[in-house]
């Protein structure tokens, strides 16, 4: 089951056509990539003082539909891979029903600003999905 992270639509994040601009659906994948780490048990904080931090590496988006002023955007997370360093996950940000666009996003795992391992426990809690 995905987890959900939603958020209403503010005017400062539209054209003046009322559409959402394309940045802001990544905004958007890092608020609920805060929230899918805080549903395991692992908030940001957490991880920094264990010496663990993540940073994206490579994001891509695909637009399906555009959100709009007015509407609520939700954003749904699932695990695509998770390797010795990395992770990637799949946004989904959608307006009800209605897909408006897929964000994949890969993190790297890093301990002193070089890549490191996933700790085993952090990488069991990765692995439930």
């Amino acid at each position: 089951m995905p987890e959900v992270w939603s958020a209403p639509v503010r005017f400062v994040e539209c054209d003046q056509q009322g559409v959402v601009f394309n940045a802001h659906y990544l905004v958007w994948a890092d608020e609920a990539v805060n929230a899918w780490w805080a549903a395991r048990g692992l908030p940001w904080q957490a991880l920094v003082e264990r010496g663990v931090e993540y940073f994206v590496k490579a994001s891509s988006l695909d637009w399906v539909s555009s959100a709009r002023y007015g509407d609520t955007v939700a954003v749904d997370v699932e695990p695509a891979a998770l390797g010795r360093t990395s992770l990637t996950l799949v946004f989904t940000v959608r307006v009800g029903d209605r897909p408006c666009c897929t964000v994949r996003s890969t993190y790297v795992a890093t301990a002193d600003g070089r890549p490191t391992p996933w700790p085993d426990d952090v990488r069991i809690l990765l692995q439930a999905g």
